[in-house]
């Protein structure tokens, strides 16, 4: 450095000499690297720290004590690790100097900034120095009190401000189209090396995902039994995987030990992502704002949802069957670890809450089972009744009304398909199809009209007046005629929707045609709850009762179609 002259050399003859234990700080942060490759360089840590080291070479009453970097760290919060450091050794009184290359590198939040420059160094006799904004707290008290500090600061944080919107509109637009964003995907996943907004299966663990779902859908364990499956088995979790079998520089804050064992909550959420059938569901939390990190959680009805962005791993039947299963109490016993087949579904009628299991030995000796309304047996006998039903009652009255509800489709499905493809029906619909032709053959005409009035009103054939009056009725026409053809429409969906023999509803009742045994897949497929009355009676809450009602609702209103048919013939 000989020969180079210091901007502060000139002052030094008369500044008294004094000892400077000195902190440089250095830091770099995502943000800088949007400066472009110049800038981006300038503000590296290799350069800041050689800028740091050669203005201490030129001053031999400046000491270094320590070197404070904080590399990726943003400037809009003082929460950054080695700067807490270097307040603590400034608080012990190690350091009484601090050097930054500019202000920036301090931070750009313009008003935490000017409150260590003028209040929090001034108070722990701190010399402050940034060296290209040639601020001097020491040498140059004034350097610290002109406009152009707060006006500089102002400038760093109003660059932080637009740059946060910058990334914010770019991140936003890249959720909506199902691009993934996040730092690790979730696991069973990984990033596909072709392009790293696109999520690929990751085949090492992606079967370990199939029994998560297989054992809660078909086998009806709950969260805890397929935590304690795992870990017997010696998988590791999802953060272990990660991290060792990966190798990726993961960290999970809630894990204390490297033990890497499955827990509750992990399978809960693995459960319950959507990730799983290859929809992309990101923004479920959100910052306050570029300068207060704090993350809160957004309404679910907020979230960024883009469906079919890769290949799922689990089928969308499989995934829904969970969610429901995660809807209901399904604690399995104690004794057998089986989940009961009226585990979640059983409610008492009156409080709405759910039946408890109990066991009993009748005079003859022999044990049966009955539920008992919660409410009743946990809180007290004057908030509820007892609402007792024994299961052998209830599995008899459960399946003689599913076998009810079989027979009666099928003794009705030949009556559905015959008004289905009934002449009559048929006629109907092509006669709305055909009006539907007509009013966009005139709709279509009516424009024609329309598009020559301009024309005709250049050339004078109609007057000013006229081309007005004739524009503004056939627009009118042309909106009157649209809703027609939108009512059309409507009806023809309607009848289309009345269709009902190729339902998927009704095949999963045929299915069970002739049933003599209750499992629990027949429950989770056809039935939402049953309601226990107190007299013993039970209301049972099928899933497809809207659709039943239509079915019903489309034999009564076209019972005459058969009839016609047989006078047209």
């Amino acid at each position: 450095m000989a020969g180079r002259k210091s901007k502060y050399s000139s002052n030094e003859n008369i500044v008294s000499k004094k000892i400077w234990s000195v902190a440089l700080y250095i830091r770099l942060s995502q943000e800088d690297a949007d400066n472009g490759t110049d800038k981006q360089e300038s503000n590296s840590v290799t350069s800041q720290k050689t800028l740091l080291n050669e203005f201490i070479e030129e001053h031999d009453d400046l000491i270094v004590y320590d070197t404070y970097i904080d590399d990726g760290f943003t400037g809009t919060d003082f929460n950054r690790p080695s700067f807490q450091r270097l307040l603590e050794d400034m608080r012990n009184g190690n350091i009484n100097c601090v050097i930054v290359k500019d202000l920036s590198r301090l931070g750009r939040n313009y008003i935490e900034v000017g409150n260590y420059i003028e209040q929090v160094f001034p108070l722990f006799n701190i010399r402050f120095i940034a060296i290209n904004d040639f601020v001097d707290s020491f040498k140059n008290p004034a350097s610290t009190n002109t406009i152009l500090v707060p006006f500089k600061n102002l400038i760093n944080d109003e660059y932080c401000r637009d740059t946060s919107i910058k990334i914010r509109t770019s991140l936003n637009a890249k959720k909506k189209k199902g691009e993934f964003i996040g730092a690790f995907p979730a696991y069973g996943y990984i990033k596909d090396p072709k392009d790293k907004h696109k999520l690929i299966i990751d085949e090492s663990v992606a079967d370990i995902i199939r029994n998560i779902f297989d054992w809660n859908v078909n086998e009806g364990l709950g969260k805890i039994a397929i935590c304690h499956r795992l870990n017997d088995l010696g998988v590791l979790n999802p953060t272990g995987h990660k991290k060792i079998e990966l190798g990726q520089n993961y960290n999970n804050y809630g894990i204390q030990d490297n033990t890497y064992t499955w827990t509750p909550s992990t399978i809960r959420n693995i459960l319950n992502n959507e990730v799983y059938i290859g929809n992309t569901v990101q923004g479920k939390r959100k910052t306050k704002s570029y300068k207060v990190h704090k993350v809160e959680q957004v309404p679910k009805e907020e979230w960024v949802r883009v469906e079919n962005t890769h290949e799922a791993i689990i089928d969308k039947e499989t995934f829904e069957k969970a969610q429901e299963m995660s809807r209901r109490d399904t604690k399995t016993s104690q004794k057998t670890k089986e989940l009961s087949v009226w585990a979640g579904f059983l409610k008492c009628a009156d409080c709405k809450r759910a039946m408890n299991k109990k066991s009993s030995t009748n005079k003859s000796g022999s044990k049966y089972e009955y539920y008992i309304c919660s409410t009743y047996r946990k809180k007290s006998n004057n908030l509820c009744t007892k609402h007792s039903i024994k299961v052998e009652n209830l599995e008899k009255a459960v399946l003689k009304a599913i076998n009810f509800h079989i027979d009666l489709l099928i003794d009705t499905e030949e009556i559905v398909k015959q008004i289905n493809e009934s002449t009559y029906q048929n006629t109907k619909n092509e006669n709305i199809e055909n009006m539907i032709i007509t009013k966009q053959n005139e709709i279509s005409k009516i424009s024609n009209f329309k598009r020559t009035l301009y024309k005709d009103w250049k050339n004078e054939d109609i007057t000013r007046e006229e081309y007005l009056e004739y524009k503004q009725k056939y627009e009118n026409d042309i909106e009157r005629l649209k809703q027609n053809v939108e009512r059309l429409e409507n009806e023809k969906q309607k009848y289309e929707s009345q269709s009902m023999s190729s339902n998927k509803w009704i095949e999963k009742f045929k299915n069970q045609k002739g049933i003599t045994e209750l499992s629990r897949d027949i429950m989770m497929e056809l039935i939402d709850c049953i309601y226990i009355h107190e007299n013993g009676n039970i209301t049972i809450k099928f899933k497809f009762e809207d659709e039943f009602k239509r079915y019903q609702e489309y034999i009564e209103n076209n019972k005459n179609v058969l009839d016609k048919q047989v006078v047209n013939l």
